[in-house]
C-alpha cells in the first residue's frame, strides 16, 4: 500500500536508476542470511511460503502480516517483546521478502486471502489473533469478514479498505516509472520511498533500510509487485466490513502519508465492534517507528475480556 510514496520516489528517482547496482542474486533462498533458526518453509497450494515461528508453542497464536514490498523483518521489535508470552508467527506474502514470486501469479486481494487462510490450515493454528498493516491490514480483514471461525480478535494497523489513489473496484494502470522503480529498486529511491512512510524519517534505520533494499532485489519480487498491483482492487468495504463481529483494534498513525487518518473513522463506523487508536508522531507502519506504545497496546487489547 505505499503506491503514493513509492510514485513519488520515482519521479525523483528515476535518473539514478541506471546507476544503481545489482546485487548479486542467489536462487537458493535458504542460503540467505535472513533465514534465521526461527524460520521455516511451508507449503501452501504448491507455494513455499516462508514464516518465522517464535514463543511458547502452548501460548495464543498472534499472527502477524506486512505490507506491500515489505516483509516479516517489518515487526522485529514488535515480535520480540511479544513473544516473550504469545506464540507469535509472521509471514512473507507470496512476491514478497523470501517467500519469493508465486509461479501462478495469485496476486490479487482474494488469492491473497485464500493462501493466507491456506497457510492458517497448513499450521494448524486456531483461534488465532490476525495483526496485519497496509496490505496485510487488508487481507487480515478479508480473511475475518469471509472466515470468521478462524479468528480470535483483528488488530488492523493502517489497513488498506477504503478507496486511495483512484483505486475502486476497477484496477489502475501501472505507470511505466513506477514498474522501473519497483523492478530495479534503486537504494536511493528505496530510501526516499520508505522514510515517507514515517512520520519521522529520522527514524529509518540504515539497518532497516538494508533489509528493506536486499528482500526488495529478491529474486522474481519487483515483477511480482507489479503484477499484484495490475490486479489491486479497493471497492466499497462498507458492506463486508459491517459483517464482521470479531472483536478488532484499530491504530493509525496520525501522520499517515499513504493511507488518509481520516479513513480510520470510517473503519471504525463500519466493523460492529472496534477500538480506535491514533497514534502522534507516527506515520504509515507504527510497529517499525512506535513499537513500544503498539505493543503495549496490542497486550491491552488481548487482555480484554470481550
Amino acid at each position: 500500500m505505499k503506491f503514493f510514496a513509492i510514485l513519488v520516489s520515482c519521479i525523483l528517482s528515476l535518473t539514478m536508476l541506471a546507476c544503481s547496482e545489482k546485487p548479486q542474486e542467489t536462487s537458493k533462498r535458504l542460503e540467505s542470511p535472513y533465514f534465521q533458526a526461527a524460520d521455516h518453509l511451508v507449503k501452501v497450494d504448491g507455494l513455499d511460503i516462508r514464516y518465522r515461528d517464535e514463543g511458547p508453542k502452548n501460548a495464543q497464536t498472534l499472527i502477524m502480516v506486512h505490507g506491500f514490498t515489505s516483509s516479516l523483518e517489518t515487526w522485529d521489535t514488535v515480535a520480540d517483546d511479544l513473544s516473550v508470552d504469545y506464540r507469535v508467527i509472521r509471514l512473507d506474502l507470496p512476491g514478497h521478502g523470501l517467500t519469493g514470486p508465486d509461479p501462478q501469479e495469485r496476486y490479487s486481494n482474494q488469492e491473497t486471502v485464500a493462501i493466507l487462510r491456506g497457510f492458517i490450515d497448513a499450521l494448524k493454528v486456531e483461534n488465532s489473533v490476525l495483526i496485519g498493516n497496509s496490505l496485510g491490514g487488508l487481507v487480515s480483514w478479508r480473511l475475518a469478514e469471509q472466515y470468521p471461525e478462524k479468528i480470535s480478535k483483528l488488530v488492523l494497523i493502517s489497513p488498506g479498505g477504503f478507496s486511495i489513489n483512484g483505486v475502486t473496484d476497477t484496477p489502475v494502470e501501472v505507470p511505466v516509472m513506477l514498474k522501473l522503480y519497483l523492478t530495479k529498486a534503486p537504494l536511493a529511491g528505496v530510501k526516499q520511498a520508505t522514510a515517507a512512510l514515517y512520520s519521522d524519517p529520522t527514524k529509518l534505520s540504515e539497518s532497516r533500510l538494508n533489509i528493506l533494499y536486499d528482500m526488495m532485489q529478491q529474486p522474481g519480487n519487483g515483477e511480482a509487485f507489479v503484477r499484484r498491483l495490475e490486479k489491486f482492487t479497493l471497492p466499497d468495504p462498507t458492506s463486508d466490513l459491517a459483517k464482521i463481529k470479531t472483536p478488532t483494534l484499530i491504530i493509525w498513525g496520525e501522520g499517515d502519508k499513504m493511507i488518509p487518518s481520516a479513513q480510520a473513522n470510517q473503519f471504525l463506523e463500519a466493523l460492529p465492534n472496534a477500538t480506535l487508536k491514533f497514534y502522534e508522531n507516527a506515520g504509515h507502519i507504527p510497529q517499525e517507528e512506535k513499537p513500544e506504545q503498539l505493543t503495549h497496546d496490542i497486550r491491552g487489547f488481548l487482555e480484554r475480556a470481550e
